[in-house]
């Protein structure tokens, strides 16, 4: 078959430029209806240049290379513009949060605690926070991922009957509880002890939040593991609880390594119930069993509440919240990083 029947049994064809030409129209045009109509917002503007660039895509596809080809095309830019619309408000909130989180982050900030600074004064850190946010995470995960792990392991290598059932659906129901319901349950049980706030209370209303997303994700790694590898395993006369020490557990220990990080990730910052548990401290404390205690969402929710207008304030807020970030995104960069370590190895 000649080159010029190739060609005319495939069509016409826009060029591979014509997508960022058609966008770049949209948007020019988009602004120009968007100072027309008196429109200041550029969010409105953006909206205006996803349609305009979604109708045109189909219109010049349509006319050019078919309606068909033209339906491809707009499933494409679909894609897309969704894609945009997601990651322009995450890369604007980064944005803003380093913006204004540099100004007052340094390694002052990050050792002192605040102390007698009033929160409408300059000075102070987040030190006592940064303690007391690792004590109540790390205590909760001590406690949430055994118990997450060994129920996964219960629902996918021995649960059978009413029983497996009844545990997949209240793990499934934990799965949406707010964080505020997993304070007051804590508190409930606080005061009818006449117990004072301390941070490990925050510890057990977190572990309730974090136990089903440890169950769910180690549940999903299990059932990757081959059922080839369990079998050849029993069939040597290895006992099943050995069997899933020695084969299964190292085999998917990647991504239950990941799935316990991206837990901790999850809770870290949570506000509400270490806002009825642990009350909030400006000075250091270092023992979690006794007196309240601070945490970093804590810390930044009462230096916005507090601030009566401070820019101080405001500035150690977004310095906070800039940390939290941080440390949220080394987790995952963590997570990742143990997954790729851990993944099974391909090839010869």
């Amino acid at each position: 078959m000649s080159t010029a029947t190739v060609s005319t049994l495939r069509g016409a064809r826009l060029p591979k430029w014509s997508p960022y030409a058609i966008a770049g129209g949209s948007v020019g045009l988009a602004i120009a209806i968007g100072l027309a109509a008196g429109l200041d917002s550029r969010v409105q503007w953006g909206l205006i240049a996803a349609i305009l660039f979604l109708v045109g895509t189909y219109g010049i596809a349509a006319r050019v290379e078919g309606k068909r080809q033209a339906k491809d095309r707009i499933a494409t830019s679909l894609v897309w513009v969704a894609f945009l619309l997601a990651v322009i408000p995450l890369v604007s909130l980064v944005w803003v949060t380093v913006k204004r989180g540099v100004k007052v982050l340094d390694l002052y900030f990050l050792t002192h605690s605040m102390g007698v600074v009033a929160d409408t004064e300059p000075g102070g850190g987040i030190y006592h926070a940064i303690i007391g946010s690792l004590e109540q995470v790390g205590l909760a995960t001590l406690i949430a991922a055994p118990v997450g792990v060994l129920t996964a392991i219960y629902l996918v290598e021995y649960g059978r009957g009413k029983l497996s059932k009844a545990i997949t659906f209240f793990v499934d129901v934990m799965t949406g509880i707010p964080s505020i319901v997993a304070g007051l349950f804590i508190l409930s049980l606080m005061l009818q002890f006449e117990m004072q706030p301390f941070g490990f209370a925050g510890s057990l209303a977190l572990a309730i939040l974090m136990m089903p997303v440890v169950v769910r994700s180690t549940e999903e790694m299990l059932k990757l593991v081959p059922n080839e590898l369990r079998e050849a395993s029993l069939a040597l006369g290895v006992p099943k609880w050995r069997t899933i020490l020695k084969v299964v557990l190292p085999t998917s220990i990647g991504g239950i390594t990941t799935g316990i990080m991206l837990s901790v990730a999850r809770i870290a910052g949570e506000t509400a119930p270490v806002l009825l548990l642990v009350f909030g401290n400006p000075f250091i404390n270092t023992n979690p069993f006794e007196g309240a205690q601070s945490s970093l969402p804590l810390y930044i929710y009462q230096q916005y509440a507090n601030s009566a207008g401070s820019g101080a304030a405001y500035d150690r807020a977004w310095a906070a919240s800039l940390t939290l970030i941080a440390f949220v995104m080394i987790l995952n960069l963590v997570a990742r990083g143990i997954a790729r370590w851990k993944a099974p190895k391909t090839g010869r």
